[in-house]
């Protein structure tokens, strides 16, 4: 049973390790490279993610630089990046492209924690699948004989202990990213 555990502890940590990527990806006050870790721009006609074609960099508070390792991918990578929802405009200096990040308005600061809770709701989400399905498993073995009757209440007690270990991760991740955004 504790190999069990383990699954479905390894399974929640892969959801707050989703959950802490995609927030990453929702731009604060600041530039951080990881804001462009979603972007994915056209090489040869493959969608291939930025850093896989390119160096992305933070030399100030407010800019971020990124080079193309391959000067024809500039137009492709300022194409990708005003496509996105991010709201940056990539200026081409013909070696690089500076983003200048613009400071945040009170507005789409609320957007972007509105998004930041739909993130973790579906964090929330997936790890209350994972404890269904703990304890379906564990009422399925005890139907099966496999394990006691006391044995598959205590497994889903400790399913649901993992579940509000993960889920306050979740909403401690959560403040701490909404109080960046709302920084002014």
């Amino acid at each position: 049973m504790d190999k069990e555990m383990a699954v479905h502890e390894t399974r929640m940590g892969k959801v707050i390790e989703t959950f802490q990527r995609e927030l990453g990806s929702i731009r604060a006050g600041k530039a951080t490279p990881s804001l462009l870790d979603n972007i994915r721009v056209d090489y040869y006609g493959t969608p291939t993610p930025l850093k896989q074609v390119a160096t992305v960099s933070a030399p100030e508070p407010r800019l971020l630089i990124v080079q193309p390792w391959e000067k024809n991918l500039l137009q492709p990578i300022a194409k990708a990046i005003q496509a996105s929802d991010l709201g940056l405009n990539p200026q081409d200096d013909g070696n690089v492209l500076k983003i200048p990040i613009p400071p945040l308005n009170e507005e789409r600061r609320k957007d972007l924690v509105k998004m930041a809770h739909k993130l973790a709701e579906e964090g929330r989400v997936a790890i209350r699948n994972v404890r269904r399905d703990g304890n379906e498993q564990y009422k399925k073995a005890q139907k099966n004989g496999e394990v006691s009757e006391d044995d598959a209440r205590r497994a889903t007690e400790q399913v649901q202990k993992l579940h509000d270990k993960y889920i306050a991760q979740i909403d401690d991740i959560l403040k701490k990213k909404e109080a960046e955004v709302m920084e002014v």
